[in-house]
């Protein structure tokens, strides 16, 4: 029994180089909006994006970082809820 295909609610242009979900495939950022690979994240390198696609937002809460307390929320993939990182 074949499982129905997943939709996404944005795909970016095939002609582009992009980011997506390691679980799912889906679609997330677009090579042109990567600022830095230059974070550290608790789990290892993080990337910071200018913008993002087909990621949901958790609350805000304050965090201590290596660079102090900051107000960050959690992001995850809107297709499959995996956890992706967080933003500020």
């Amino acid at each position: 029994h074949r499982l129905p295909p997943r939709t996404f609610r944005s795909y970016l242009p095939r002609s582009h180089r992009t980011y997506s979900c390691v679980h799912c495939r889906a679609h997330l950022a677009r090579h042109e909006e990567l600022i830095s690979k230059s974070f550290q994240g608790s789990h290892g390198r993080a990337y910071l994006f200018n913008s993002v696609v087909n990621v949901g937002c958790g609350p805000a809460e304050q965090r201590l970082l290596l660079t102090g307390l900051h107000s960050v929320a959690d992001i995850f993939c809107q297709s499959c809820k995996t956890t992706l990182g967080w933003k500020y």
